[in-house]
């Protein structure tokens, strides 16, 4: 069982061809797997194995009369909970939707069911996608595979313990500030986080919606790259996505200028992953690639500004769930039968602390005598650091930075400081404000725990992303 866990995407469809096992062996495999070992990791929020067996099965069929197959078909994948699957619950971690049930599919979902992936299951994240270690999911709390003890990063937590612990071949994550990079680092897994645009939002819960972006989890750049082809591209349905603007990109390490952007490697991060990042780009430097320091001056407002314009969107996006329309409700009584006491018990009962903390800060900074003051200058501030990157991919064709300042840390450690726990995402932040792509991939370790290497491109420029990230695993024993 253990050899078909261990498969890659390309793999385990080469020997469903060869008919070496079944899609339903292989996805049997996978469910015993979960079965024994999710006990204890808590990856998943709810399993769907009787789906997952039954798309299984049409795999089979198809196969057992020649009609060609996605490279994607019979793939056990998993799927973060705030991504809509028709008929299936879909919570976003959070009390508020315990009980709600998708109506329709979303866009990147419809294109893995269209190439018939096989959904295991939906996985835990922070509520509502904010946090940075899962621990603020309403229903459980998720563990590092690499240590119990420690938090597998946030929101998207769920998902990279999940691949990270073989629970599933691939799995789709969100990324609003690093939500898919930062757990895809402390669990020792590649996680992309692909152009804002690129990948369709339509059917993702909102949390912040010029920031949020869907991406990729697997355990090898070539996996990553292959789900990404097939969820990437122009969606109708969400006026903000692109497919037109995909670049070749570069292709090997011996013509690539990599940059070391000088802020990234300053004060706050743990040697141990300094070192590890380092090493990794200096393997990058003696496979031929040129490595020059850049600067990114307005890194140090990134997370300022981040913290300003992601509360106000969020203020916007989650005053739809006010008790009436749909969620967890508090029906009236004799002492509140009016519709605001409806309105404030519902959602102070529904949401979590940190909801609360960002909804009524981004109603703050949107207040009246505060909107020039705040928001609109976190918004100059955006502008600014879109400036620094394009001048820094004048000069290199790719920049390398650590994911994470500090491995994964325990639970608890950072709960009681917002801000303590809002710094895991310093390295990631900017990418999201600029949209730019990203991919974070293994390059060490540090105190017996992952360390994520940030590989960051220009705009569409995935496919560099991919043809560096795979000549760096070619070179080191990091997959």
């Amino acid at each position: 069982m253990s050899s078909l866990l261990d498969l890659s995407i390309k793999n385990i469809h080469e020997k469903l061809l060869a008919k070496e096992f079944s899609a339903r062996e292989l996805t049997q495999a996978f469910i015993s797997h979960i079965q024994k070992t999710d006990g204890k990791i808590q990856a998943y929020l709810r399993n769907d194995f009787d789906g997952a067996l039954a798309k299984a099965d049409e795999v089979d069929k198809k196969i057992s009369i020649s009609d060609p197959i996605s490279p994607i078909a019979g793939i056990p994948a998993a799927i973060k909970d705030n991504i809509l699957i028709k008929g299936t619950k879909t919570t976003a971690a959070s009390k508020i939707l315990e009980n709600y049930t998708a109506s329709y599919d979303a866009t990147v979902i419809k294109k893995l069911k269209r190439d018939d992936a096989v959904f295991l299951g939906k996985t835990n994240m922070d509520e509502f996608a904010m946090g940075s270690s899962t621990e603020n999911s309403a229903f459980k709390q998720t563990k590092n595979p690499h240590d119990l003890e420690r938090v597998p990063g946030g929101s998207s937590g769920g998902s990279a313990a999940a691949v990270a612990s073989k629970q599933a071949v691939f799995a789709l994550g969100s990324d609003t500030g690093g939500s898919i990079r930062q757990p895809a680092s402390f669990c020792g897994i590649v996680g992309l986080k692909p152009t804002y645009g690129s990948v369709s939002r339509f059917g993702l819960m909102a949390m912040a919606s010029s920031l949020d972006q869907v991406g990729v989890f697997a355990r090898s750049i070539e996996d990553t790259k292959t789900v990404f082809d097939i969820i990437k591209g122009k969606d109708e349905n969400d006026s903000t996505s692109m497919g037109a603007s995909f670049k070749a990109g570069k292709k090997d390490l011996k013509r690539i200028k990599i940059g070391m952007p000088k802020e990234y490697f300053s004060e706050g991060i743990d040697s141990g992953v300094k070192e590890a990042v380092v090493n990794a780009i200096k393997n990058m430097e003696k496979a031929g690639a040129e490595v020059k320091e850049v600067s990114l001056p307005h890194t140090r407002y990134a997370i300022s500004a981040y913290y300003i314009i992601m509360p106000a969107e969020v203020s916007s996006n989650l005053a739809r769930y006010d008790g009436i329309k749909y969620g967890y409700s508090v029906a009236e009584d004799a002492k509140h039968r009016d519709l605001q006491s409806v309105y404030l018990r519902s959602r102070s009962q529904g949401f979590g602390k940190e909801a609360k903390r960002r909804v009524m800060l981004g109603t703050y900074v949107l207040s009246a005598g505060y909107y020039d003051a705040y928001y609109k200058k976190a918004q100059q501030v955006r502008a600014k650091i879109m400036e620094d990157f394009k001048k820094a991919f004048e000069q290199v064709d790719v920049l390398a930075t650590p994911t994470s300042p500090t491995v994964a840390f325990k639970f608890g450690e950072k709960t009681k400081d917002p801000l303590s726990m809002y710094m895991a995402d310093v390295f990631t932040v900017p990418i999201n404000l600029a949209g730019l792509p990203a991919i974070s991939m293994p390059c060490g370790i540090s105190e017996n725990l992952p360390v994520g290497l940030q590989l960051i491109a220009p705009w569409f420029e995935e496919e560099t992303l991919f043809n560096i990230g795979g000549e760096f695993e070619k070179i080191t024993n990091y997959k």
